[in-house]
C-alpha cells in the first residue's frame, strides 16, 4: 500500500512589524514593557483589542514559546479574531499558544487530569438544555419530599446555582438577595442541588459551571497538576477584566503565582454585568491582589468626536468607586450632543422616527443608527412607530416586545375575548393553567366549537365539559376571570383587563417561570400603562397586529435588504458602534433604574451603564427626554428629567425642544 504523505505548506518571510508606527505611545508602552502584574485601564474606542494582539505577538518575536501564552477572552468570537489577527501580524500561525475562553482553556485542561477529580478523561460536557433537563429529572426524584408543590422552573434552579457558584455566594444568600419570593424553598433547593451533583458526577457529566470549578479544583488540591500549569503559563493576558466573576479570579490568581506575570485590559467605565455575577472589584481592586502592579491607561479615543466624548467625561466623573480617566478624541469636532425635551412617550417615538429618516437623507446608513434603551419596555411605542411608517428595524439579542412570551401570554386572554373563535388565543391561556396539557385543551376547545362562538357560552350552566379535578378546578378560575373581563367597567378597558389578569395570579406565574420576573413584571406594568392611551380593545389589538410579519421595505424609496435600523438595550450594545445614537426614555423613575436609587453600587452602575450607550456613538447622539407618561392608575405622570441629565454641564448639550406642525 502507498503512503501519501501531506507536507506543510512553505512558511511565509517573517513580517516585519512596526510597533512604533503602529501603536500609539499608550499602546506602545503596554506592548514593550509589561512584565509583572499590570492593569491596563482601556477606554471606550481605545484599540484594546489591538494593544493584546500586539502584545501577544511582541512576545512570541522576543523568543517566548506560544504554549507558555495564555491569551483568555470572553466569547469564542473574539478569541478566533485575535488568534486570526495575531496570524496575519506575524505572517505564520502561532501553534501552541493557549487562546480562548475560561471554559474552553478549562475544558483543554480537565481532558488531560479529569481522572484526578474521579472522571474519565472522555467526560460528557452538558449544554443548557441538557442541563435543564438533569435539574428537571432531579426534581423529579424528589418532588414528595419537598415543602410545597408548586416549585420554580428548571431554569430559575439553573440560575440560582449558577450565580451561588460564580459569586461565591451562598444559595441561601443568592435566594435572600435576588428571590426573596423562593425564601421559604431555600431548603429544598438547596437539597436539590446537591442530588443534581451527584447526578452529574455519576454519569461522568460536568455542566458549563464544572468546567470552571473542577479546573480550579485541580489548581488548589493537585500539587503536580498546579505546578504544571503555573510553569507552563509564563505569561497570562485576560480581555474584558472588569467583566470576570470571583471564580474566573480565584483561576487566575492561583496561576499567575510561579512566573507572576499579568496582564488585564478592562475598563471599570464598562463594568455593567453584576446581574450576570460579574464584579467591578476584580478590577478596582487589582493592585491590591497583586503586589507591584503598574497601571497603563489607554485614554485616545478612535471612535467618537470631541463633543460626544466630553459628555461621557462629564458624566463618568460622578461616579466615586473608579479610576479617574479622560478619554481624548482624533475625529473631527462634530457636533454637540443633542437632549430633546418631549411632550411624552408618543411624542418621543415620532421625533425619533422623524429624525432618523432625515439622517437617512442625509447620508447616514439606516444600518448605521441605533436606538438604545434602559429596559425593552420603554421601546414599546416607537416599535409601533416603526411598522406604521415602514421602517425596517432589528432587535438587538432579543425579540421584539409583543413577541416576548409573557406579553404573547397576557394578550392571548384579550384576543379571546374579541374574536371568540382564536383558537390559538384559547389555547396560550388555557396552557397558563394547571391541569390544561394539550390533550385537555384539545378536547376543551372541541366542545367549545359545538357551540355558536361567543363569551356567553362559557357563562352559561349549558356549557358543561367532563374535566380531570386539576382542569376542572382551573377552567373555573378561568371563566370566572374571562366574566370579569368582559364585564362593565372592563371590557373596552385594555389597561384594567392586563391589570386585572396580572393580579389574577399570571404574576405568581411569571415568578415561577422566568429567571428575570422583576423585568417581566416591569414589562406587563408598562404594557397596562400603553394600553391605557386607547378608547377600545379592538383599537389596542389592532394597533399590535400591524406589526406582526412586518419587514418593512419601501421607506424613501429601495432599502438593502441588510439595512435595518437596530433597537437595543444598552446590555446588548457593549462593544459596538454607530454613527448616530439614540438614547430615548431619560426621565427620572426609568434611566437611572428607580431600584439602583437604594445604593450608591447599584446607582454608580447604572451611571457606568449611561456612559456605554453615550460612546457607542461616533459623531451623532440624541438623548431623548418625555416630561410625561401613562400611567394605567395615575393617569399621565409628570416626570422630571433623569440625574444622570441633571448633572451634565448645561454647555455640554444643546437643548431641542419639539413642535407639532
Amino acid at each position: 500500500m502507498k503512503k501519501y504523505i501531506l507536507k506543510e505548506p512553505p512558511s511565509a518571510a517573517p513580517k516585519k512589524i512596526g510597533y512604533k508606527d503602529d501603536l500609539n505611545p499608550q499602546q506602545y508602552k503596554v506592548v514593550t514593557d509589561s512584565d509583572g502584574p499590570v492593569l491596563v485601564l482601556a477606554g471606550a474606542g481605545s484599540g484594546k483589542t489591538r494593544t493584546l494582539i500586539y502584545r501577544v505577538a511582541y512576545l512570541l518575536e522576543s523568543g517566548v514559546k506560544p504554549e507558555n501564552i495564555m491569551l483568555v477572552t470572553f466569547t469564542n468570537r473574539a478569541a478566533r479574531e485575535m488568534s486570526s489577527r495575531v496570524e496575519t501580524l506575524l505572517g505564520k500561525k502561532p501553534k501552541g499558544l493557549w487562546c480562548g475562553t475560561f471554559h474552553h482553556i478549562a475544558n483543554r485542561c480537565l481532558r488531560v487530569y479529569a481522572g484526578e477529580l474521579g472522571y474519565t478523561r472522555d467526560f460528557f460536557i452538558l449544554d443548557e438544555e441538557d442541563s435543564l433537563q438533569l435539574i428537571k429529572s432531579s426534581y423529579e426524584d424528589l418532588k414528595k419530599s419537598f415543602y410545597q408543590t408548586r416549585f420554580p422552573r428548571p431554569k430559575i434552579i439553573q440560575s440560582i446555582i449558577s450565580f451561588s457558584i460564580n459569586s461565591a455566594a451562598s444559595i441561601k444568600d443568592v435566594i435572600s438577595r435576588q428571590y426573596p419570593y423562593f425564601e421559604e424553598l431555600t431548603a429544598d433547593i438547596e437539597r436539590l442541588n446537591g442530588f443534581y451533583i451527584e447526578r452529574k458526577k455519576s454519569s461522568n457529566s460536568m455542566d458549563y459551571d464544572d468546567l470552571l470549578t473542577n479546573w480550579l479544583k485541580l489548581l488548589a488540591e493537585t500539587e503536580d497538576v498546579s505546578e504544571h500549569y503555573r510553569n507552563q503559563f509564563k505569561y497570562i493576558l485576560v480581555d474584558e477584566y472588569q467583566d470576570t466573576n470571583r471564580l474566573q479570579y480565584e483561576i487566575i490568581r492561583s496561576l499567575f503565582s510561579y512566573h507572576r506575570n499579568i496582564l488585564v485590559v478592562g475598563d471599570d467605565a464598562q463594568s455593567i454585568y453584576s446581574f450576570r455575577a460579574a464584579q467591578i472589584r476584580n478590577i478596582l481592586d487589582f493592585p491590591r491582589h497583586f503586589e507591584n502592579a503598574r497601571i497603563y491607561k489607554l485614554e485616545t479615543n478612535y471612535r467618537s468626536t470631541k463633543m460626544v466624548l466630553r459628555l461621557a467625561n462629564e458624566s463618568i466623573k460622578n461616579n466615586v468607586e473608579q479610576y479617574p480617566k479622560h478619554l481624548i478624541s482624533l475625529s473631527p469636532k462634530g457636533p454637540k450632543p443633542t437632549l430633546v425635551r418631549l411632550k411624552d412617550t408618543n411624542q418621543q417615538s415620532c421625533f425619533i422616527a422623524q429624525r432618523m429618516l432625515e439622517l437617512r437623507q442625509e447620508g447616514v446608513p439606516l444600518g448605521d443608527i441605533a436606538v438604545l434603551f434602559r429596559s425593552h419596555y420603554q421601546a414599546v411605542e416607537l416599535e409601533l412607530e416603526l411598522a406604521k411608517r415602514n421602517i425596517p428595524y432589528i432587535i438587538r439579542g432579543g425579540i421584539r416586545f409583543f413577541e416576548q412570551a409573557h406579553i404573547k401570554d397576557v394578550l392571548s386572554y384579550l384576543r379571546a375575548i374579541l374574536n371568540p373563535r382564536d383558537e390559538v388565543a384559547w389555547k396560550r391561556a388555557l396552557g397558563l393553567y394547571e391541569g390544561f396539557g394539550k390533550v385537555t385543551r384539545d378536547k376543551l376547545f372541541s366542545e367549545l366549537s359545538k357551540y355558536s362562538f361567543g363569551l356567553n357560552v362559557i357563562f352559561s350552566s349549558a356549557f358543561k365539559v367532563k374535566l380531570p379535578q386539576k382542569a376542572n378546578k382551573s377552567w373555573q378560575d378561568f371563566a370566572r376571570l374571562m366574566r370579569i373581563l368582559e364585564d362593565e367597567p372592563n371590557r373596552d378597558n385594555p389597561s384594567n383587563q392586563i391589570t386585572l389578569i396580572i393580579n389574577s395570579g399570571y404574576d405568581k406565574y411569571v415568578l415561577n417561570s422566568f429567571e428575570n420576573a422583576r423585568d417581566r413584571l416591569k414589562d406587563l406594568e408598562e404594557l397596562s400603562n400603553f394600553a391605557h392611551t386607547y378608547g377600545s380593545l379592538k383599537e389596542f389589538l389592532q394597533d399590535i397586529t400591524i406589526r406582526e410579519g412586518f419587514r418593512g421595505e419601501t421607506v424613501l424609496g429601495a432599502i438593502k435588504d441588510e439595512e435595518f435600523l437596530v433597537l437595543s438595550t444598552i446590555h446588548q450594545a457593549k462593544g459596538l458602534e454607530w454613527e448616530a445614537v439614540f438614547i430615548m426614555g431619560l426621565s427620572d423613575g426609568h434611566f437611572p433604574h428607580p431600584k439602583s436609587m437604594e445604593s450608591l453600587k447599584n446607582l454608580e452602575e447604572e451611571r457606568r451603564l449611561f456612559y456605554v450607550a453615550i460612546t457607542r456613538a461616533k459623531t451623532h447622539l440624541y438623548m431623548t427626554y418625555p416630561m410625561s407618561h401613562p400611567h394605567y392608575r395615575f393617569g399621565e405622570i409628570i416626570s422630571r428629567p433623569s440625574l444622570f441629565i441633571e448633572e451634565l454641564p448645561q454647555d455640554s448639550y444643546k437643548l431641542w425642544e419639539v413642535d407639532v406642525e
